[in-house]
């Protein structure tokens, strides 16, 4: 079932022009390609996200909405992550890893500075939660 949603997901994030917002980041284009209210859980929806970086192309470090439980999978290319004190890795197309209510993600960028990587995010959220990334302040 999982496999499945997540290959919706993909498929949408390849053919979809929906909006694209910025969320204060460098060379990174965010789109919204998925929203859908959960039927079995009042209040919540599933947002799915495309995150397309440019050669060394990074997002600032953020957070998200503390209702937000987010699964991260690499769509092309290599993305390296830091969430809260953990050391940085890299993850490659295929692999995938998850962010929990509350995390701060300090590293999010294309870990080669010559070729794209893209990056698919799915939230479980507030349904009334617009707003899905907020910059940390230095």
């Amino acid at each position: 079932m999982i496999k499945l949603i997540f290959s919706a997901l993909t498929v949408s994030a390849l053919l979809s022009a929906v909006a694209v917002a910025d969320a204060g980041s460098k060379d990174a284009k965010v789109t919204l390609v998925y929203e859908h209210e959960l039927p079995n859980v009042p209040g919540k929806s599933m947002k799915g996200i495309l995150v397309e970086y440019g050669p060394g192309g990074s997002s600032s470090a953020h957070t998200h909405p503390n209702s937000a439980f987010i699964y991260a999978t690499v769509l092309e290319g290599a993305i390296r992550s830091q969430v809260n004190e953990a050391p940085a890795k890299v993850y490659k197309a295929g692999e995938s890893f998850s962010e929990m209510p509350g995390d701060r993600h300090g590293v999010s960028e294309n870990a080669s500075k010559t070729k794209p990587a893209k990056l698919l995010a799915v939230f479980v959220v507030d349904s009334s939660q617009k707003e899905l990334t907020f910059p940390i302040k230095k």
